[in-house]
């Protein structure tokens, strides 16, 4: 999901050639001089009509006359580091809404006290550039209905005007919770980071109010969440789940796969590997846990051991967190696969860092900390 950005005020948008915003750090803000202007105040992306919102109220003021011009809007969340799998998103949303929102913004309040927030990879130039390419694309195109309008790329000060509230389980703040389904297996794990994503995606919604919202099946508890969210809460929004997309080798695209390093990167398909097995299973007609997860727990249990007996220049060690046979609609743990609805096959695993490095090996981005990778297959119903 969500990058950091900028909050940039009227006059530090026009103090000169090279000047960042004074109320931002150099490390989450661009440079102003990134920025073209249309004849608003509101900046753009270079070579585009793409603007750059950092502001609720002039973000506001651009949606009320998308309404009043009857022009349907679509929100793509997002937290930067844009990827193939974000791009799948805004197309799907440029093909079913006169103007696509991005959002761009790490939200600290879904990342746990001892999590990446700090290196959490922020990408705003390669972003930019991305978004600019891919205006040109849906441009060139014809078949959509829309394309990409708007960048929102608010600062924390912003998102949380009383103040950012705590990382911590127990913390004080605004928040939005869902439970028990924001409690099980990434909930359980991540104890914090379904309320930060509630939070945040309550507050997106608020501020851009879109007709449709785009996550991808990924991260698939996530879709779960923000739809049984948008119900309970009756937001007149629609949640639009587009596909996973993935590496020739089946790993799914993630943000935090530039952690892995080339070593670790070879072995990151484990997961998917583990989750073809079942689906393999079930597609032959098995339908209980046991003769679903049981294979697959054993090709984790058989490849985690073909790395403890490697040299430890050589190897990778990981975890399995958890592999999940799940009901689609509340993520609760089956015993059997309820041939009408189907079933979410996921998991978890942790890629620990190499234990000794090669001289000249790539670790990955800050070294190669431990990543954490989920992944999931969708088990469709038996017509």
């Amino acid at each position: 999901m969500f990058a950091r950005a900028i909050k940039a005020s009227k006059s530090s948008l026009n103090v000169g050639i090279g000047r960042t915003n004074k109320h931002c750090s150099p490390q989450w803000c661009p440079p102003i001089n990134r920025y073209a202007h249309h004849r608003s105040r509101v900046p753009v992306i270079p070579h585009t009509s793409i603007k750059i919102f950092r502001e609720i109220p002039e973000l506001r003021e651009w949606r009320r006359k998308q309404l009043v011009d009857y022009r349907s809007v679509g929100l793509v969340p997002t937290m930067g580091a844009l990827h193939e799998g974000h791009i799948s998103l805004m197309r799907m949303a440029a093909a079913e809404n006169h103007r696509v929102v991005v959002s761009i913004y790490v939200n600290p309040t879904q990342f746990g006290v001892h999590e990446d927030l700090d290196s959490y990879p922020k990408t705003w130039e390669k972003d930019c550039d991305i978004l600019r390419d891919l205006d040109k694309e849906l441009a060139g195109d014809g078949k959509n209905l829309g394309s990409v309008a708007a960048v929102f790329a608010p600062t924390t000060n912003v998102m949380y005007p009383s103040g950012r509230p705590s990382q911590e389980v127990d913390g004080k703040g605004s928040f939005v919770t869902i439970t028990p389904v924001g409690e099980l297996l990434e909930g359980a794990s991540r104890p914090t980071f379904f309320r930060g994503v509630a939070t945040v995606c309550m507050k997106l919604f608020n501020i851009v109010t879109p007709e449709k919202v785009y996550f991808g099946q990924k991260d698939v508890q996530q879709t779960v969440v923000i739809k049984k969210m948008v119900k309970d809460f009756c937001m007149n929004t629609e949640v639009m789940v587009g596909e996973t997309q993935r590496e020739s080798d089946g790993l799914a695209l993630s943000s935090r796969n530039v952690y892995l390093g080339a070593r670790r990167r070879k072995l990151a398909t484990t997961l998917s590997k583990v989750l073809r097995v079942a689906e393999a299973n079930y597609l032959r007609g098995s339908r209980s846990r046991d003769e679903l997860l049981g294979p697959a727990r054993e090709l984790a249990r058989l490849l985690l051991m073909e790395q403890h007996q490697l040299q430890p220049q050589e190897r990778v060690k990981f975890e399995v967190d958890y592999i999940s046979l799940a009901d689609p609609d509340t993520m609760e743990e089956l015993e059997e696969v309820d041939e009408s609805k189907g079933a979410i096959l996921s998991g978890a695993v942790k890629m620990l860092p190499v234990e000794a490095s090669q001289p000249g090996e790539d670790l990955g981005l800050s070294g190669g900390p431990p990543v954490r990778l989920i992944d999931n297959i969708i088990l469709k119903p038996v017509k």
